[in-house]
This record gives structure tokens, C-alpha cells and sequence, in this order.
């Protein structure tokens, strides 16, 4: 797949920033502005093409989500896209750590259990960046705009769900070279 594909919708991305600002105001624009950034992401360490694309494609189908109530329409539709979204975020952070020579790739033979490591950190980091997430998510709704849905069960829900995500997305990026950075 040419890299067109995830191109369009980072441009798709910028589209709904100047939208999101339109319909939601400043509490869109920040949603957007968050996604927007993250969308640039896998281009600028060469993920593969796929993975950049179900990347991108679920944080934007996410953000949209939010923002037009289709979390509150289709309750299950939360705890889908938090697991589906955490566990791209987890092969996208492993992949952001080892471009930073952070992490070591699968076949470095300086490390007795790359596998190990790889599933430990990818597994870790994930699940910290979607407790940050709910940190913000109260954090917005308590002192910016209660339009900002949470709830204890939301929460845990939320926080079960991308554990979930991650822990397979661990497994994978352990047990395979498919989510190597290109």
C-alpha cells in the first residue's frame, strides 16, 4: 500500500480539527489538536503502511466519536475503540522507543530475552499512557467543562479495556518482527 492512504487521513486530520473547532468550540479543538499531533506519529518513525493506516484510522474515528456522541449511542462502542486504540498506541510507542535506540530490535544479540523486554515495556508503556489519558480526561471534566463524560465505572471500564489492547499488542510485538519500524 502506498503511503497515500495514511496521508489522506492525516489530511482528513487537519479537516477535522478546523471542523471540530466549528462544531465543539475550544473543547474540540483541543480533542483534535491532541489527535492531529499523534497522527504524525508513525510517518515520522516509517511505520509500515498498514499500521500507520489502522492508526490513524482509529484515533480519527475515535476523536469523531467524542465528539458527536457516539459513545453515549452505543455504550460497548467506548470499550471497542479504547482497546483497539491502546493496542495501536502500544506497537506505536514500542516502535517510537526502539527509533530512539531506547529499545533493542528482536534479533539484537546483545539481549538474552529481547522478547521479554519487548512485551514488559510495550505492555507498560501503553497501559501508563491510557491511565494518563483518563488523568486528563478528569482533569478536563473537573476543571474545564463538564461536557467531558467520566464516571468511576467509565474509568475502570475505559482503564480495563486498554490494558486489554495493550497486552495483545504486547504479545504481538514480542512474538513477532511484524511491528519492527521499517
Amino acid at each position: 500500500m502506498p503511503l497515500i492512504a495514511p496521508d489522506v487521513l492525516r489530511a482528513a486530520g487537519v479537516v477535522s480539527l478546523v471542523a471540530a473547532t466549528i462544531e465543539g468550540g475550544w473543547l474540540g479543538f483541543a480533542l483534535f489538536f491532541l489527535v492531529l499531533g499523534a497522527l504524525f506519529v508513525p510517518r515520522a518513525i516509517g511505520s509500515s503502511p498498514w499500521l500507520d493506516l489502522a492508526y490513524c484510522g482509529t484515533l480519527l474515528f475515535g476523536g469523531w466519536a467524542a465528539q458527536l456522541d457516539w459513545y453515549d449511542a452505543i455504550p460497548a462502542l467506548d470499550l471497542v475503540v479504547h482497546a483497539t486504540a491502546t493496542g495501536l498506541i502500544a506497537v506505536i510507542t514500542w516502535q517510537v522507543l526502539v527509533r530512539a535506540d531506547a529499545l533493542p530490535r528482536h534479533r539484537d544479540p546483545r539481549i538474552g530475552r529481547p522478547a521479554l523486554g519487548a512485551f514488559v515495556v510495550t505492555a507498560t508503556a501503553a497501559v501508563t499512557l491510557a491511565v494518563l489519558w483518563e488523568f486528563g480526561e478528569w482533569l478536563g471534566h473537573t476543571y474545564l467543562d463538564e461536557r467531558i463524560q467520566v464516571g468511576y465505572d467509565d474509568t475502570i471500564g475505559d482503564l480495563a479495556a486498554g490494558a486489554l489492547g495493550a497486552v495483545v499488542a504486547a504479545l504481538i510485538v514480542s512474538r513477532t518482527d511484524m511491528a519492527e519500524p521499517q
